[in-house]
């Protein structure tokens, strides 16, 4: 039987014809078809501006620079992430100051954020886990009320929805990734989703050294950037996941209710909330009953890959790093978070699964878990 991995983008025949067209083009750097992508994702998102770059990880770090965040500063987020959501906010010389998070939804418990607000404080980064989003209203209610900018890590949100507007078509500064692990890729990318134009503006100039050409071929360089451009063979690819990303979208939906069905309730796993009408189902996450476990995670991950099974971690809760505890972070601090990180697993869950494999992981979940070799 075949290695089903937790993970797999789904490109097309058709898309890939797309990428050889640009190769042959010549056009392989930023040109038209970053253009069109980013027209197309406007539209996508109320005609707010949207800029491309070559990863989330810069739309995070551009986001926190154009909302002026620096030395000094304080940015409040969740340790339950991939670690570039603190790291952003070290590299523009500001400290995060992490909160737990709530245990039903695993993202960032909003009632702990205002006990947490010092005068430092000028930016919020919550993020959206396994595309399950978080309380837009409340979060940007506590915003507002302390005049906080928002940075949303919406990496794993795309097309997912907060009441009736998907992610992205409001909000304050919202970065999506496009790796090839989320529900549409770009192989490698991202794009962050701004206010206006004056935002875009610099946007433009931090992805590329801080330059500025003017018609008459002259530059100047008045910010500090670097290189972070997406290529137009990337958004090739990215035009052509866009078109499918609904119907990958609900495709995960349908494959995380078999999940529910299927997962026999009498092993013990707790289960990622049930919600279809906001998760976009990134990712499947059930947290393994490691107290009545006959093996640790580690030996459980190796189980299900010797039944051709690929099973994630995502994520270790981020301040029990090298790097954190040096900041002063410490074991205990946030026990909702460590506990979740500990205990996670992703399951396979892709768009191009079929029923039957839902079928097969629940099987050898069971198998594992009730002690098969």
């Amino acid at each position: 039987m075949s290695y089903l991995p937790f993970t797999r983008p789904s490109i097309d025949e058709a898309t890939i014809a797309a990428v050889a067209d640009v190769l042959r083009s010549g056009w392989l750097t930023t040109g038209p078809k970053c253009r069109e992508l980013e027209s197309r994702l406007s539209a996508r998102y109320g005609g707010r501006p949207v800029r491309l770059v070559n990863s989330a990880t810069a739309a995070l770090e551009f986001a926190l620079r154009i909302a002026g965040i620096g030395p000094g500063d304080e940015v409040i987020t969740t340790p339950l992430s991939w670690v570039a959501t603190a790291n952003v906010v070290l590299t523009v010389g500001a400290r995060p100051v992490f909160v737990d998070v709530d245990p039903a939804t695993r993202n960032i418990d909003l009632a702990r954020i205002e006990p947490a607000i010092t005068p430092r404080t000028r930016a919020i980064i919550p993020v959206d886990l396994a595309g399950l989003p978080v309380d837009r209203d409340h979060l940007y209610e506590i915003a507002g009320r302390h005049r906080l900018r928002v940075v949303e890590d919406a990496a794993q949100s795309m097309g997912a929805r907060w009441g009736e507007r998907e992610i992205g078509v409001g909000g304050d500064l919202v970065a999506i990734s496009f790796h090839p692990n989320k529900n549409m890729t770009t192989l490698e990318g991202g794009c962050l989703v701004m206010n206006d134009a004056a935002e875009a503006r610099l946007f433009e100039k931090l992805r590329l050294q801080g330059v500025t050409r003017s018609a008459d071929g002259t530059m100047d360089v008045d910010v500090l950037g670097y290189k972070a451009n997406l290529t137009d063979v990337a958004a090739a690819v990215g035009l052509g996941q866009l078109d499918a990303l609904d119907g990958f979208n609900d495709r995960r939906r349908a494959l995380a209710r078999r999940y529910f069905e299927r997962i026999d309730p009498t092993l013990g796993l707790d289960l990622p909330p049930a919600d279809f009408e906001r998760s976009n189902w990134h990712m499947f996450q059930p947290l393994l009953p490691l107290a009545s476990m006959a093996m640790p995670r580690a030996g459980f991950i190796a189980a299900m890959h010797a039944r051709g099974i690929g099973v994630g971690v995502h994520y270790p809760a981020m301040h029990r790093f090298a790097l954190y505890r040096r900041l002063g972070f410490f074991d205990g601090q946030f026990p909702h978070a460590e506990r979740i990180g500990d205990s996670t697993v992703t399951l396979p869950l892709f768009a191009d699964m079929a029923e039957g494999d839902v079928d097969r992981v629940c099987a050898a979940l069971a198998d594992v878990l009730r002690g098969g070799a």
